[in-house]
């Protein structure tokens, strides 16, 4: 077989959609076989059997966190695994370079990498859902994108805003574009901040403060569940939010690969991610590789072009494409 070096980029929250996967699970014996091994894992302890929520919905079902998470990482495994079926069928090889994952995302390409099994990935990521959408619910706070700000003025915006309560960035998407996170009343300050420094401010529609210190209570439920939680070395590079390097680049070394993860997934709920940084330090270590998009959704396609016009993305948000 020939070998074809791929980097597989892996999405977040908020590419979910309704009707999302079916076209894969229709097209692919691979795919519909994910979809039952999560539907078997999961049994209706989403209300229903994950492959209908993905299907058939309802919107405002799909939408919870901890819907939406198992969703998106069942979605983009049974994607991969189709590729790789079609691959197979066309004699040809699919050869992992790297991958990366925009704050959920980052369970994909661990488990896409080897690191981390499909069926622990999706206990992982369930419970993530859960323990941010309930941490959400306990305090009244709120996500703002700045459009067209740096990390300099975002930090400005913060300390403007903040007062006496939390505003922190939490998301470097790409140049022009991060998000705010924090309490409801430092967000609505953060709009009135922002538009003194020229910048636009809009109000993301999301359960609460993601990639700030208030999930902080899921970020103790997450440690503990990873602390028994099997996690092998990749098998590939992967990135990490938290540092915007490789897992393994920047480490202790006196800790272990697999350690590292741990403690960087944990940090990764209350830290930014820092998604740009991802990016171009994958860029500096492509050479010929070809980028991917796993279903679903284009984000991170339209992401890359505002990173780095240079890298073009195939995205997989249904089969043909």
């Amino acid at each position: 077989m020939t070998a074809n070096q791929v980097i597989l980029l892996c999405p977040g929250q908020g590419a979910q959609r309704i009707g999302m996967g079916k076209a894969w699970f229709d097209h692919a014996a691979a795919a519909a076989q994910t979809f039952g091994a999560a539907d078997e894992i999961l049994g209706d302890r989403l209300g229903a059997r994950l492959s209908e929520l993905c299907f058939h919905g309802p919107a405002d079902v799909l939408n919870r966190t901890d819907v939406a998470q198992p969703a998106i990482y069942t979605v983009s495994v049974a994607c991969y695994q189709a590729l790789v079926a079609e691959a197979q069928n066309a004699g040809r090889e699919i050869d992992i370079l790297a991958t990366a994952g925009l704050s959920l995302g980052e369970y994909t390409a661990l488990h896409l990498a080897g690191s981390i099994a499909f069926a622990d990935g999706l206990e992982l990521v369930t419970l993530r859902g859960k323990a941010m959408q309930e941490a959400a619910e306990a305090v009244d706070s709120s996500m703002v994108a700045l459009i067209g700000a740096d990390e300099e003025q975002a930090n400005r915006v913060c300390e403007s805003a903040a007062s006496d309560d939390i505003l922190v960035p939490a998301n470097f998407n790409a140049p022009g574009q991060i998000v705010l996170s924090g309490h409801t009343a430092a967000c609505e300050r953060a709009e009135t901040e922002a538009s003194k420094l020229g910048l636009r401010a809009t109000r993301l529609e999301v359960a609460g403060a993601f990639h700030s210190p208030l999930m902080a209570p899921a970020a103790e439920r997450l440690a503990e569940a990873l602390s028994r939680t099997e996690i092998r070395p990749p098998r590939s590079i992967v990135c990490s939010n938290v540092t915007g390097a490789g897992h393994g680049q920047d480490e202790d070394s006196g800790a272990t690969v697999e350690e590292m993860i741990r403690r960087r997934l944990v940090e990764q709920l209350t830290r930014p991610v820092r998604w740009a940084d991802n990016c171009l330090w994958l860029a500096g270590q492509a050479g010929g590789a070809d980028w991917h998009e796993m279903a679903p959704g284009k984000t991170l396609m339209g992401l890359m072009r505002r990173i780095d016009r240079g890298v073009k993305v195939v995205q997989h948000d249904e089969p043909g494409e």
